[in-house]
């Protein structure tokens, strides 16, 4: 039986360079806090606090003086480094500059049309991405989450529509499309800001999928790109399992027949993680 790890999944740089700086301060030995789960794993979020990263949520943050703050890939809206400012906090600032990039993108529009516009996001609500995103219009754009929600826009109004980095590149351009038939008699203007580092990991899920006979995708539950990386390969192998650790592995999804068994990630899974999968299959051979 064969176990081969996917060498496409694995962190994306953004979440690389977030982690490497928490490590970098704790090992100076400075107490350091991180503004909700540097990242959507449960297990890297416990390795890092037992070297004594403390997550803290906004209520907590905004109660925090003259104290060390990182803040994660994801991004923040404006009223953090206003918190920020005001309560005497260092940010250790780990935005991943893919989001950043977007953010700008968004203020920019915001402020050359304000509320005349709308300004729509395609994300899923809540998201600690999409929540900075909304910040940057004083929380007026519209969310949507799927095609479903474009009941919410209201057509006798110019759109501008952006996406989160992390959504399905194919349901972007579905929307875009339907947006187009729908807005007939004001101005559509649409920003393809989807992070290639996922979208393309999209058709490399797929071909990971196709060429085992089973596929055990690692990733926290609270991955947003995890679930849409899953479900992508869940299209093409029917075998193909959600695991966020590996005493979750049910052996018996390993038949007699079983010769190859593949393992991947999504971009918030860290790469030893996926190896530890690796060691319980092998001793378990």
């Amino acid at each position: 039986m064969k176990i081969t790890i996917d060498e496409h999944s694995g962190f994306c740089f953004g979440v690389v360079t977030a982690i490497k700086k928490a490590e970098a301060e704790l090992q100076n030995g400075d107490k350091l806090y991180c503004l909700g789960d540097i990242v959507h794993n449960g297990k890297e979020v416990s390795r890092l606090e037992a070297l004594g990263l403390q997550t803290i949520n906004h209520e907590e943050f905004a109660r925090l003086q003259n104290a060390k703050v990182l803040l994660r890939a994801h991004g923040e809206p404006p009223s953090t480094y206003e918190i920020a400012k005001k309560n005497n906090i260092t940010l250790i600032d780990a935005t991943c500059p893919v989001v950043l990039q977007l953010q700008k993108k968004i203020k920019a529009e915001y402020d050359a049309v304000g509320e005349k516009s709308q300004i729509v996001i395609f994300g899923k609500k809540g998201h600690a991405e999409v929540n900075g995103l909304v910040g940057q219009t004083n929380n007026s754009a519209v969310i949507i989450e799927n095609k479903n929600d474009l009941s919410l826009l209201k057509y006798d109004k110019d759109i501008s529509l952006f996406s989160q980095t992390t959504k399905s590149l194919e349901e972007f351009n579905e929307i875009v499309k339907k947006i187009q038939s729908s807005q007939t008699n004001n101005s559509f203007k649409y920003h393809d800001t989807i992070c290639r580092q996922v979208a393309n990991r999209i058709p490399n899920i797929r071909a990971f999928a196709k060429e085992n006979d089973v596929v055990l995708f690692v990733s926290g539950k609270k991955s947003s790109n995890g679930k849409i990386l899953f479900e992508e390969a869940r299209k093409v192998n029917a075998n193909t399992y959600m695991i966020s650790s590996p005493e979750e592995l049910d052996l018996s999804w390993i038949t007699p027949d079983t010769q190859t068994i593949g393992i991947c990630g999504a971009t918030s899974t860290p790469k030893w993680l996926m190896e530890q999968v690796a060691d319980v299959l092998t001793k378990n051979k």
